[in-house]
């Protein structure tokens, strides 16, 4: 799709709320290099008040105050496996519960911002229980908390047993820097590698028997809440979660670990809400919901990936927000069902 083929966007009656268009990638893969986007891109993330800054910060306390350290996870024993399984529970409950409630329960702000007219599901039979809330936290709870929690252990135990590399800070003053660099890197190249993690496992979770059989349970949500985020069938838990198994490959600290762990899980909350921005007081106060996943739920076969990397771009499956897009997409969609 040529950038320069839209210039005006308008409105569209299908959508409540539309943020500005057209919809741009991460600049951090465009060519010639655009210095200026780039670090408005990074600084949007990482100087302000962002999900990214609060997965960040949130590692770095459960680090801290809750979670076992390695010593403790070099043998597999149900206190430390249910800690971790524990603490999981607690935090997607708190985030998906708490944002649920503001944007859905209390409607603190009404349809301000939210990007889809309807209202979430209730007595349809598609959902478990009849239900679009319950059936979300059912398969977020009950198959998407023990997945994460597994692979997570998984890792922890890897690196208690020298399985996986750890950050191991020696005293050398080149020993110590270099490694330093890395540890604060990683945070940046985590959600790129997410990025092309989900790309292609998504990419596969849409081809027909794999859809049928598990991804279509997630796409009952074309109109999305907090609680689809992680809402998937146990086969794709199983394909999204091995995202983590990354850090048997590359030097981790476990903060990483933890980060990685929440820009999966409270990541996808978030840009699963439905809305644009949290607004406290009429004020954008939290980037929330991506219009560019909103629409893959609303048109399926389109923006597979994140805006973090330009893979639909490059294959030809971006959707940047305007009526010329859904008009290629509902085409591609077509050709590709009468295969």
């Amino acid at each position: 799709m040529s950038e320069s083929r839209i210039t005006n966007f308008t409105q569209s009656r299908d959508w409540n709320h539309q943020p500005d268009l057209p919809l741009q990638n991460n600049p951090f893969f465009k060519w010639p290099p655009e210095p200026a986007k780039l670090f408005s891109w990074y600084a949007k993330n990482w100087l302000t008040l962002s999900q990214v800054l609060i997965q960040f910060v949130l590692a770095i306390l459960v680090y801290i105050f809750i979670f076992p350290s390695l010593g403790e996870m070099t043998d597999l024993q149900f206190g430390w496996v249910f800690k971790v399984w524990l603490t999981n529970i607690i935090i997607i409950t708190t985030f998906a519960g708490s944002m649920h409630l503001y944007l859905y329960g209390l409607r603190k702000q009404g349809d301000k911002l939210k990007y889809d007219p309807r209202d979430l599901a209730r007595d349809n039979g598609i959902f478990t229980f009849r239900n679009q809330v319950y059936d979300n936290m059912f398969w977020t709870l009950v198959s998407g908390v023990t997945f994460w929690s597994f692979y997570q252990c998984l890792v922890f135990y890897a690196a208690a047993n020298g399985l996986a590399p750890v950050f191991d800070f020696s005293s050398g003053f080149w020993d110590s820097v270099l490694p330093l660099i890395w540890f604060v890197l990683l945070f940046f190249l985590i959600p790129i590698w997410s990025s092309f993690h989900f790309y292609w496992i998504h990419r596969l979770l849409h081809w027909p028997p794999l859809y049928k059989r598990s991804h279509s349970l997630h796409h009952r949500n074309v109109n999305v809440g907090p609680w689809s985020g992680i809402s998937m069938h146990p086969i794709e838990h199983s394909l999204y979660f091995t995202n983590f198994l990354i850090h048997f490959v590359i030097p981790s600290h476990p903060i990483h670990i933890l980060f990685h762990a929440y820009f999966q899980t409270i990541g996808a909350v978030a840009n699963h809400s439905g809305f644009e921005s949290l607004l406290y007081k009429d004020k954008k106060q939290l980037q929330l919901a991506d219009y560019f996943h909103q629409l893959h739920h609303r048109y399926f076969e389109c923006n597979y990936g994140t805006m973090e990397m330009p893979w639909d771009e490059w294959f030809g499956s971006f959707h940047d927000g305007s009526d010329e897009a859904t008009i290629e997409t509902r085409t591609r969609k077509r050709r590709m069902y009468q295969k």
